[in-house]
């Protein structure tokens, strides 16, 4: 995870999100001066009670009164103003910020490869892009806000007070430099538990996320004691580093509140002896001196705030800084576009003819390669089967193919040219992939259906449904294509999902099909179906087939049978059974096991 190597960021690494608010800059600079201009008027009240005990009461003189209250009625209703439309804009802001942060979090996962994924659990990521980002946007919006007023208020009095009395102000002053050492005595330590919290946080979310969606294996498997004890064990670690945090913020509170309670005994004990001449002045240095009490408790919970923000800042920016293991050069992107701005205008059409020459791979976590010096050339319209025992690496070669993953050595060629010479999107496109536990996207059929492309008409879903021998599965659903397949397709069966997940790939018309075990989690009548579909679809396209059933590949050009992680034969089905190795121990041991079933059944 991205986090093991945090360091302390200066400012709070605020100067980390700034590239972020672009969009909003313009607005944070409106706030900023309105509330300016809100602190600007709180400061300048005091004023008036100094001018109306010098005046008023002590001196008894009134000719001003008249003038003095419509200076004091304009100045609050400025005040009022400045404050409803600093607020205003916060609420704005903070909406902006959340949207932005999430669409840039969201559209960066969108370009990370699948070992980011594998790597990092839902829960992690969600904390990122919702909670992370969430305090983020309170920081730029309502804690920028009342910084701006608590301390420009702050600095404000100071200027004030050492004009209006320049000792006794120095001596309310003397508390700054304890406020520092302080500040700096618990900043290190409440980042430190504040960082513990949010990694707890996160694999709460996480384990919150694991018990939602595998509901189904938890009840079947009767291990709801044992997920609830992790879950619990989790909260309690949640509430012992929060207590942990909470003494140690409550600690720092309770000693800066008294040194700013020090101010105003200090402005009551020297103050006293001005008081009789100068009321007026008196009075606005108590007013200074009590008002500053805010300020500086404000100052106390924001620099807390701050440094538990700091942890989220740091794990979204570490988010955002994690690079994809595959990435398109720059003359790439500039030709062909990128993930979400492809340039489809420059694709040049997909045959299908795929090539692997000379090719080494080891994944990123591993250092024993899977592939060495390995050269395949598979000719557009090729039936390619992948076999092997479940765990073999039978999909290394389809996540080449995919560029999912970059070879370490050698070059992956589709249609006589190197992959990474044009865009991972180009590929992809041309690429229907069947996975072996189909995935439905909320929504009705037809909206998933479209998914594999969006302008298909009427005819042409029609036609994909057909192709698939679908058709049953549509007319015995109450609404037919309108049908809602819920999360994930849960509302479905497995092998209804997988036939509509079938019908979305052939309706992209792909040139490069690849069927990851499509039929191990269906049902006999379902796997019949596919297996029909799959001798009509298969005509005219590139067709990678990982298996295990090995009767689903008897019909294959070439087969490939991969063995920890290696491949130890190749060749179609009557060659590799007169060979009588490894695949033939495979095919012979699977047909007994078949038959015995049957016979048992």
């Amino acid at each position: 995870m991205e986090e093991k190597n945090q360091k302390h960021l200066p400012w709070f690494g605020i100067g980390k999100i700034l590239p972020y608010l672009g969009k909003v800059r313009k607005k944070i600079l409106i706030m900023v001066f309105f509330g300016l201009v809100g602190s600007a008027m709180d400061i300048i009240l005091p004023l008036f009670q100094r001018y109306a005990l010098d005046y008023f009461v002590r001196g008894g003189v009134f000719d001003t009164l008249l003038m003095f209250t419509a200076a004091y009625l304009a100045v609050i209703g400025v005040a009022a103003c400045s404050n409803y439309i600093s607020c205003a804009l916060a609420t704005i802001i903070e909406m902006g910020v959340n949207r932005e942060l999430r669409q840039k979090g969201f559209e960066h996962l969108q370009t990370l490869s699948f070992s980011y994924f594998n790597r990092n659990s839902v829960g992690y990521i969600h904390a990122r892009l919702m909670s992370d980002t969430g305090r983020i946007g309170g920081l730029v919006s309502w804690t920028l806000v009342d910084g701006i007023w608590r301390i420009s208020y702050l600095i404000g009095s100071i200027g004030v007070m050492l004009w209006m009395n320049w000792r006794l102000a120095g001596m309310v002053l003397l508390i700054l430099p304890l406020l520092a050492v302080l500040f700096s005595v618990f900043q290190r330590r409440l980042i430190r538990v504040n960082r513990e919290v949010r990694e707890v946080n996160s694999r709460i979310t996480s384990n919150f996320n694991e018990g939602i969606t595998g509901a189904k294996t938890i009840k079947s498997l009767a291990i709801e004691e044992e997920i609830a004890d992790r879950f619990t064990g989790e909260t309690k670690t949640m509430r012992q580093k929060s207590v942990q945090a909470s003494r140690l913020r409550g600690l720092f509170a309770g000693t800066m509140n008294f040194a700013s309670s020090v101010a105003l005994a200090i402005v009551l004990w020297k103050g006293g002896y001005i008081a009789a001449e100068q009321v007026g002045t008196f009075s606005v240095f108590m007013s200074y001196a009590e008002g500053m009490m805010e300020p500086l408790r404000w100052l106390v919970d924001i620099i807390s705030d701050l440094i538990t923000t700091q942890v989220n800042i740091e794990r979204f920016t570490n988010l955002m800084a994690v690079k994809s293991d595959v990435v398109d050069t720059p003359s790439v992107v500039e030709k062909y576009g990128d993930t979400l701005n492809p340039k489809k205008e420059n694709w040049e059409p997909i045959r299908g003819d795929i090539e692997f020459r000379d090719v080494t791979f080891h994944y990123p976590d591993g250092e024993e390669n899977v592939l060495e010096h390995f050269s395949l050339k598979i000719p557009f319209g090729t039936h390619l089967a992948i076999v092997g025992e479940t765990g073999a690496g039978k999909s290394t070669l389809v996540n080449l193919v995919c560029r999912f993953f970059e070879p370490t050595e050698g070059q992956i060629l589709i249609d006589g040219r190197d992959a990474r010479e044009r865009s991972q999107l180009w590929l992809h496109s041309a690429i229907g992939y069947v996975l072996q536990t189909p995935h439905l996207f909320s929504g009705t059929i037809r909206e998933n259906l479209l998914m594999g492309k969006e302008d298909a008409t009427e005819e042409e879903i029609r036609e994909a449904i057909r192709a698939v021998s679908a058709e049953g599965v549509i007319e015995h659903l109450d609404k037919g294509l309108d049908t809602d397949v819920g999360e994930g397709g849960d509302l479905l069966s497995t092998g209804e999902k997988q036939l509509i997940s079938f019908a979305r790939a052939v309706l992209a018309d792909p040139r490069i099909l690849i069927l990851d075990e499509a039929t191990a989690s269906v049902d006999t009548m379902t796997e019949a179906k596919i297996q029909e579909a799959m001798e009509r679809i298969t005509v005219g396209r590139t067709c990678l087939m990982i298996a295990h059933r090995l009767s689903t590949v008897r019909n294959a050009d070439l087969i490939l049978v991969v063995q920890d992680g290696k491949i130890v034969e190749q060749g179609t089905h009557r060659e590799l059974l007169g060979k009588k190795g490894y695949y033939y121990d495979l095919y012979t041991r699977q047909y007994e096991d078949e038959a015995t079933a049957k016979i048992l059944a």
